[in-house]
Parts: structure tokens; C-alpha cells; sequence
């Protein structure tokens, strides 16, 4: 009989550990994967003020160019993306007053750029053209400015480009660039650098300005996870539909609705491409030569590292005290931030106490576990025996 309640014992516990174990593990990469994106990024982190300086001062680019009669080479095609959405009224594609004078500042800055606003319209058209197969997630996302973060990562890798949210400006080159000895288009400082991403200084990566030269295998491997499913509704399999239903749950109740999005198809997700793009970078073509998948992905990788492999976070830190902003001004924005989205950004200022405070709190969890355990198996030992009972037992 031993071996038999030995045995019965130990499935008991294996029943009973596996989900906790499960749990725990899901809950800690999930946590783990949350606090990196409070933490510094790979890439090269340049200032507006080191890129303004070295373009019109010492006539290079923080690539080490050197200026031929003032003609740098340019990797990023001269375009101004821009996106209007209007999600309460789709067919009126008229702009809000604000945006439509912020917009005005970068045309009259960059009168020899192209400038392009892409309404839901000429958005549809230009994937249905393209990018077909991409369609279903674009029209099943659960939240419109999803489909316009997801659209922006296309235009740049199709096109390439600069992209700006409508509630980003650009200042004039005489104001910003009054170093400069030659008059010249307020973003041609930028077009020098294959790739950049703007990072707001408070962990996580932004998308709301970003550069590019077409076809970088960077945006490659961005569109690629979104046309894969990438933060869609439509569920790909058996595990997105357990694993997913929490997501539609807040979905549907607009709880969280930053942290789905963010982390769908948003910065939070365009952080985690970048950090395994990097990754990709440091294990060099010899290390994937017999993976076929990670060969595609690789391609213009390491070959190009000057076009390929210098990736640059631009700073753009809004707090007072910070980097010079020189190329872009900000206005009225988060159209679709809720209460979430304000909590985040007060995590990304106190990153220390959010982080003592949550360590804190699961050691008083389990201290407090553990301290019910301690009672409930001390309530089952042995108990005093009162007279009584030995006087009746006795009889």
C-alpha cells in the first residue's frame, strides 16, 4: 500500500504544480518582457543638436561623410508621410484647424520635399495594390488607430520617407539651422542616415516620427509580423483563441485599451522588433547560414552595414531640461489615450519606485502566502486534551 499512496501523492502534486507552474512561467517572461521595454534600446542615440551641428557646421553627417561641394549622400528619400483617419466620419477627409497648421509649418519648411496625407481611402487603395494579403488584419483590428500605426510601418518600407503624426510640426530651417550659411530645407539634415527611430527618453521607443530609405530590411521584418497576424482580431489557431481572450475581454470593455494596442501593432511592439532586429545584427550571417527563414531576414543585413546596420534613436524627450528639440514641435495629440495611457507615462517617469514598489509588492505576496500555509498545517497537529475528555473516555 505504500508505493501506492506514494504514487497517489506525487500526481496530486503534479496536478496541482503544473498550472501554478504554468502560470508562473507565463507570468514572468510576460513580466520580464514588460519591464525591457522601460529600459534602454540598442541602436546609436544622437541629438536633433548633433545631427543640425554636423550637417551645417562641419558640412558631414555623424556617418563620417564628408560634404562634396555641400552634397551629402542621401539614403532617405525626400517624402513626408502624414496620415488623417477621420473615425467618426471617414468620407470628410478636412483637417482640424491645429493639425492643419502644423502640417502647413513642414510644407513651408521643406518646399522641396513631397508631401503625401493619406486619408482611409488612398490608404485601402495603396494595400490593396500592394499588399493584399495584408488586408484581413487591417480591417479586423479592433481599434482604428491601429490601422494607422500599422499603415505608417508600410508606407516607410515601401516608400521610404519621413513619417509625422499631425500633431507634429517641423521649424523652419532659419530658426532652427540660423548656423548655417546656406539656406536649405528644414528635415535635409536627416536624409543622411539609412534609419531612425525617435525615442522619447522614458524607455520606450516612439512612432510618431520616423525615417527611413525604402525597402530596409528593418521595416521588412516589421511588416512581415504584421502581415503574419501581428495584433489582429482574427485568431490564427487554437492557442490565439485561449491565449487571445483576455485581449478581447479588454477589448471590449476599453480597460487597458493602451496596453493593447502599444503592444499589438504600437511602439511597445515596434521596441520588440528592434531589439530582435539588433540581436540579428550582433550574430552575423555565419551564425544563420542553415536557416533559410532567418537567411530572408538577414538579407541587406550585415551585407550593407553602413546603409543596413546603423540604426539611430533620435532623442526626442519633451521634459523640461532635455536634448534640444531643433527639427519637430509638438501639439495637440492622444486622440485615443485614456486613463492607461497616463498611468504609463507616469511609470516611464518613476521607473526606480514603480519597480521597487511591484518587487515589494510579490514578496509581500508570497510572504503572506507562505505565512497561511504556516497556519493552516499548524491548525492540523496536535491538539491539548482537556480532563474531561479523559474522564468520559475513561467510563
Amino acid at each position: 500500500m505504500r508505493p501506492i499512496l506514494i504514487i497517489r501523492s506525487a500526481m496530486r502534486v503534479a496536478i496541482i504544480a503544473t498550472p501554478l507552474l504554468l502560470a508562473l512561467h507565463y507570468f514572468i517572461t510576460h513580466l520580464l518582457a514588460f519591464i525591457h521595454i522601460f529600459y534602454q534600446h540598442p541602436g546609436i542615440a544622437i541629438t536633433q543638436r548633433q545631427v543640425a551641428n554636423a550637417y551645417y557646421l562641419n558640412g558631414t553627417t555623424l556617418l563620417g561623410e564628408e560634404a562634396t561641394g555641400r552634397k551629402k549622400k542621401e539614403y532617405i528619400p525626400k517624402i513626408i508621410h502624414q496620415i488623417f483617419h477621420n473615425w467618426k466620419d471617414p468620407a470628410n477627409e478636412t483637417l482640424p484647424s491645429d493639425w492643419d497648421a502644423q502640417r502647413r509649418t513642414c510644407v513651408e519648411s521643406n518646399p522641396h520635399w513631397e508631401h503625401r496625407l493619406w486619408t482611409p481611402r488612398t490608404s485601402l487603395s495603396f494595400l490593396t495594390t500592394h499588399y493584399p494579403t495584408f488586408l484581413p488584419s487591417y480591417l479586423s483590428y479592433p481599434h482604428p488607430v491601429q490601422r494607422v500605426d500599422a499603415l505608417r510601418y508600410f508606407l516607410l518600407y515601401h516608400y521610404g520617407g519621413i513619417y509625422l503624426d499631425l500633431d507634429n510640426g517641423c521649424l523652419p530651417s532659419s530658426v532652427s539651422m540660423s548656423m548655417s550659411s546656406t539656406v536649405s530645407d528644414s528635415l535635409d539634415p536627416l536624409v543622411g542616415y539609412p534609419l531612425w527611430i525617435t525615442d522619447g527618453g522614458r524607455g520606450a521607443l516612439s512612432n510618431n516620427i520616423l525615417g527611413a530609405r525604402a525597402r530596409h530590411p528593418f521595416w521588412g521584418r516589421v511588416v512581415a509580423e504584421l502581415i503574419s497576424g501581428r495584433g489582429a482580431a482574427v485568431p490564427r489557431g487554437w492557442g490565439e483563441r485561449v491565449t487571445g481572450f483576455w485581449k478581447r475581454w479588454w477589448c471590449a470593455w476599453g480597460v487597458l485599451r493602451y496596453v493593447e494596442v502599444s503592444w499589438g501593432v504600437g511602439q511597445w511592439f515596434l521596441g520588440g522588433v528592434w531589439d530582435e532586429y539588433h540581436v540579428l545584427l550582433e550574430r552575423g550571417r555565419d551564425q544563420v547560414r542553415g536557416d533559410t527563414l532567418m537567411l530572408s531576414v538577414m538579407e541587406g543585413v550585415v551585407d550593407d552595414e553602413e546603409e543596413s546596420g546603423r540604426l539611430y534613436r533620435l532623442m526626442m524627450d519633451d521634459r523640461p531640461g532635455r536634448d534640444e528639440w531643433v527639427f519637430f514641435t509638438q501639439g495637440r495629440g492622444g486622440t485615443w489615450n485614456g486613463w492607461d495611457n497616463r498611468l504609463f507615462l507616469e511609470i516611464g517617469d518613476h521607473l526606480g519606485v514603480f519597480f521597487l514598489l511591484l518587487v515589494l509588492g510579490v514578496l509581500g505576496g508570497i510572504l503572506g502566502w507562505l505565512a497561511k500555509r504556516y497556519r493552516v498545517q499548524r491548525g492540523k497537529g496536535y491538539r491539548r486534551v482537556k480532563s474531561e475528555d479523559m474522564e468520559d473516555r475513561s467510563e
